[in-house]
């Protein structure tokens, strides 16, 4: 997928969500999606390549960065709870700034292409567990149900 259409359906799919705002206070080319003041999502380029900054279970990070090429360390975030996504393959050292150590160790070598199943699983997974965060009487959602999420889903990763 190239990256456009991978933004693009990320983008799609989140303002669905309940409570989702788009604010940009890093500036205009900085698109960030929160629910209830709380990022899931950033829109960003990196190094000219339209990319993303999804929330991830640690558990899954390492699995996923393997797996896929187009997914990364975290860029400019924490690299337990942040991967980086850009569609169309990237090169191994995209996620990679000064101090980013692991970006270039532990990026995605398999070369596995994206697909637009497992985006909308990245991002509905993103918005849970940031939902599974707040308050129960915050929480737009149940983030154990909402979405239909489920073992099964991980299972496919």
């Amino acid at each position: 997928m190239d990256p456009d259409t991978v933004l693009t359906l990320a983008h799609n799919q989140a303002i669905q969500y309940p409570l989702v705002e788009i604010e940009y206070p890093f500036g205009p080319e900085y698109a960030v999606y929160k629910v209830r003041g709380k990022m899931f999502m950033m829109f960003f380029d990196l190094r000219g390549a339209p990319s993303m900054n999804l929330k991830i279970d640690p558990l899954d990070r390492e699995v996923l960065r393997d797996a896929y090429e187009e997914i990364t360390a975290g860029y400019h975030m924490n690299k337990k709870h942040w991967i980086t996504v850009a569609g169309g393959g990237t090169d191994h050292g995209a996620g990679a700034s000064a101090g980013d150590e692991d970006s270039q160790s532990e990026g995605g070598h398999a070369g596995t292409p994206l697909d637009a199943e497992l985006l909308h699983d990245l991002v509905l997974e993103s918005y849970c567990l940031v939902v599974a965060k707040m308050a129960k009487k915050d929480r737009p959602v149940d983030p154990e149900t909402f979405g239909e999420r489920g073992e099964e889903q991980k299972a496919q990763w």
